[in-house]
């Protein structure tokens, strides 16, 4: 489907801080030193956060207090694969059926026979015990560009699971970073699979690089991009899968307008003007000082002035 809206994406606003924290900080050493964070929900007041390289899920409080009692880690158990399958380290990203209280992880991509690669999603109930794992029914173009954002979607009594191509027209290479194709795909489960239904097609004045994660609420998508350092906010229309033109943020920038949020992973909503976004780890390379000062961190923000 294509956007329905068809006057230009507004100019670029930049996200307002309102308080940030390392997750180390509020967990202390309980899941190891590495925290590549790579997906986020808001649910019940507090923070649920997965990382990419742990099994485990984080819980933090809204307030990013390192002395709130509901700050730790959730030792997810992982539904048993068929005989085979190769394990996957950690998730990309988490969803929430709030009918059924029920939780979803993401695994980017893993391979299936006889070729090629597809998306992995878990499903758990509302005390994260396993209920089972399906792969998405969508070809990936390798094992790192898959999907790296899921959300729920409830129409008209069907639940669908939104999945997020990390590159533009779901490409890896060249193709994939250049901008103007971001495709979220829709899916619906059929039995013990999950059926690609349809696909939303974001705008293609999107400038962005490469796409992270997703999150939906009360009618507005936000779309996250770790290359480009910025937020898309727009509107999901109710009866099509079809978004408007919506609003391009920037996340915050140095004093020189360089990137410090370089390494944005996972976006949730918070209320109807704040976000909370995640940081993975930054890589460990020459100029990369000010990306280390915001990595492996969680972020609430607030979305000045947006009328979408």
């Amino acid at each position: 489907m294509t956007a329905t809206n068809k006057k230009p994406a507004k100019a670029p606003g930049e996200l307002r801080l309102v308080k940030e924290a390392k997750l180390q900080d509020l967990i202390g050493d309980s899941a190891g030193t590495r925290l590549e964070a790579s997906g986020v929900l808001h649910h019940d007041g507090a923070f649920l956060v997965v990382c990419d390289n742990l099994t485990s899920l984080i819980r933090v409080s809204s307030e990013l207090s390192p002395k709130a009692p509901e700050n730790g880690v959730i030792n997810a158990r992982r539904a048993k694969k068929s005989a085979g399958t190769k394990t996957v380290v950690g998730y990309e990203d988490l969803a929430h059926d709030a009918l059924n209280d029920h939780y979803f992880t993401l695994s980017e991509a893993e391979p299936v026979k006889p070729k090629g690669f597809r998306a992995r999603v878990q499903e758990y109930d509302a005390k994260l015990r396993p209920l089972g794992s399906a792969l998405l029914d969508f070809e990936l173009p390798d094992a790192n560009k898959g999907m790296e954002g899921l959300e729920w979607v409830e129409r008209a009594g069907t639940g669908h699971l939104l999945a997020l191509c990390e590159g533009n027209r779901c490409e890896g290479g060249k193709k994939g970073r250049t901008p103007g194709g971001g495709q979220i795909q829709v899916f619906r489960r059929e039995g013990k699979r999950w059926t690609r239904t349809d696909t939303v097609r974001l705008p293609r004045s999107l400038p962005f690089e490469d796409y992270s994660s997703v999150s939906v609420r009360d009618g507005r998508i936000a779309v996250l991009s770790q290359a480009s350092s910025a937020l898309w906010v727009g509107r999901l229309s109710a009866k099509k899968w079809e978004v408007d033109e919506g609003t391009v943020h920037r996340l915050p920038t140095d004093g020189k307008g360089r990137t410090v949020y370089g390494n944005a992973e996972g976006v949730s909503w918070v209320s109807a003007d704040h976000v909370v976004i995640v940081s993975d780890r930054a890589k460990k390379s020459a100029g990369t000082e000010r990306l280390r000062a915001k990595d492996q961190s969680i972020h609430l923000f607030l979305i000045p002035g947006d009328s979408n």
